[in-house]
This record gives structure tokens, sequence and C-alpha cells, in this order.
């Protein structure tokens, strides 16, 4: 049976990118066509500066809204990835496989970097490395697919390039996986900036949706949302960035066409009011499930100790191989002989 195995990160309260570009796809497809583990990748937040109280309780409540979105433990595995020593132990492991100009040449490393150093401050070695450890929250699984976003595509490839690399050098070891990209929305766009991704991270937050914000709050947010000079609705990315996203989101709301869409629509307030009443709409139940879940704390804590045992039970034996191919002793059995 095909693997899946995808993660989210805990920097930023979760948006209706994250849902429309990723978790929708787990809760409608992945969880029920595979053998899925969805991770909430918690030390992936600590290569920026961040407030530890902040982190945790961003990744309980992405924990939580991946389930209220409707992720089913009876059909895949959700679980912290700190609660799995497996993803470090690889990780050194895969560090010792990559190269330095590989990490320098990730795109969003050199992106980052460049804004720190812009302000005059420094990144983290763990921003430089943290492609690696996403390879090993990867192969450590086995994973055949990893349903990501198009920005997150490089880091597969590289991860594709560790495992055949290590397979080589050292034996087979590792399942090569390939990058599944979502085909609608897999890039929802800021409404004040429809030219840059709607990220949970950002300090501007007047153009983008949380999962959790309250229906009065989405409407005046689409309501407001930057649109394009003229007035014809036209689906067109370069010359209409504004509208198309509207269109987009819509589409993927209403699983219609944005070509379609723009062809029913002479007017960009028409649009909006449709796209706002939608997104509503969509993230009603979503609200509604997140509200029960955090009136019962501990079944979301024993879904994570579940997830975290089976995901402990099928990386171990991928890593503990690793360790043996890559040269190192196995532990010794406590009191035993050395012979």
């Amino acid at each position: 049976m095909t693997r899946i195995f995808s993660g989210i990160k805990p920097t930023g309260h979760l948006t209706l990118g994250n849902y429309l570009g990723a978790v929708r796809q787990w809760v409608d497809t992945d969880q029920h066509r595979a053998e899925a583990l969805f991770c909430v990748v918690d030390l992936h937040a600590l290569t920026v500066e961040h407030d530890p109280a902040r982190v945790r309780r961003l990744s309980r409540q992405a924990a939580t809204l991946l389930l209220a979105a409707g992720l089913d433990p009876a059909h895949c595995t959700v679980f912290v990835q700190s609660h799995v020593d497996e993803h470090t132990r690889l990780a050194y492991l895969l560090e010792c496989t990559a190269t330095d100009g590989e990490m320098r040449r990730m795109i969003q490393y050199k992106e980052k970097a460049a804004r720190e150093r812009a302000t005059g401050g420094s990144v983290r070695l763990s921003l430089l490395t943290y492609p690696v450890l996403m390879a090993a929250d990867i192969l450590a699984y086995g994973a055949d697919e990893v349903p990501v976003g198009d920005d997150q595509a490089q880091h597969v490839e590289l991860t594709r390039d560790l495992a055949a690399r290590f397979n080589q050098r050292y034996g087979h070891a590792f399942t090569v996986p390939r990058a599944v990209l979502p085909t609608v929305a897999a890039r929802v766009m800021d409404l004040q900036d429809p030219t840059s991704k709607m990220g949970k991270s950002h300090a501007e937050t007047s153009g983008i949706v949380y999962l959790l914000d309250e229906p009065d709050v989405v409407h005046k947010k689409v309501m407001r949302a930057v649109t394009d000079s003229g007035s014809e609705v036209t689906y067109d990315r370069e010359g209409q960035p504004g509208v198309t996203n509207l269109l987009e989101i819509l589409a993927a709301c209403t699983h219609r066409s944005p070509v379609e869409l723009a062809a029913s629509y002479a007017s960009y307030g028409a649009l909006k009011r449709d796209t706002a009443d939608a997104v509503v709409e969509l993230l009603r139940p979503v609200r509604e499930r997140h509200a029960r879940l955090c009136a019962d704390p501990g079944h979301v804590d024993e879904v994570l100790r579940a997830g975290a045992e089976q995901a402990r039970s099928l990386a171990r034996p991928t890593v503990d191989a690793a360790y043996r191919a890559i040269g190192l002793m196995p532990p010794l059995p406590s009191g035993g002989s050395s012979r």
C-alpha cells in the first residue's frame, strides 16, 4: 500500500491557504487512499526566533485543527514530530550525507538569509540544515509520496537525492519518495498582496484568513481584498492577480472552475461577497469541531500519544537499519558481554 507523509509547521495560526492548499486534500483523499502519516513539525519552528510557550500552544492548536478538519485516527496517524526521536536520530546521518553547497542552494534559505542580513541580523544554523531534518521526517517512514505545496518541492527533490546517495554508498536503506502537488488552490495568495503567498507567520495579518477567524472577521478581510485596475472580472494571474486570487478561492470552496466563475460576474463587489460567504461556510464546521475538541483535551492527548507510538514503531526499524548501514555499532545490551 502506498505510504504518505506530510507535515505542518506551527509557526503561526493555520490559514485558509493551509486548508485549501494541503489539509483538505489530506482529509478528503489522502487518508483514505494510502497509509498516511500527518505530523505537526514543531522542531522546524525552532529555526527562527520564537517564544517557547507560543510554539507549544500553536503545536497543540495545529494538531487539534487537523482533527477538526477531518483527519480520522482510525484512517491515519496524527502526531507531533518531537514526540518521535527517530526524526533527529536520522537527521544527523543525513547531514553526513548532504553537502554544504546543497544546503546553501535551497531557495527558502537564500531568501530568508538575505532578509535577515539586510536588517543586520543573522540566521541560525538550523535554518540552513532544516531541509535535512525534513528529509529525515520523510525517509524515516519509507514514504512513497509527499503532498506539498510548490514552495516545498525543492526540498523533496533534495530528499530524493539524499536517499539515492545514501542507498548507493551504504546499501539500500530508504524508499526514494516523490512530491505530489495539489491540483486546485495550490497556492492561495494574501488578500492584501496577491503576489505573495498567504503565510501563517506574516507580521501583517489583514490579508490572511485564519481557520479560527469569526465569520464577521472573514467577511471584512475578503471584502477589503485588493483587486485590480479596471472593472472586468477576468481570470488572469499576471494581469489581474487580485481578482484571480478571489476566483481561485471561490472555485476551491465551491468545486467549480475559476474560468467558469469569472464569466458569471459583472462586478468585483459581487465576487467578493460570494467569496466571503463561501469561505465562512467552508470553515464553519472546522471551527465548530475545534471548539468541541478543545472542550475534551484528554481525547486530543490520547490521539497524539497513540499517533506517536504508531509513528515510532514504523520509523525505528528504518532508522536502526540506516545506523547499521552507515557503520555505527549497535547498542550493547544492558549487563551483557561485548564479545
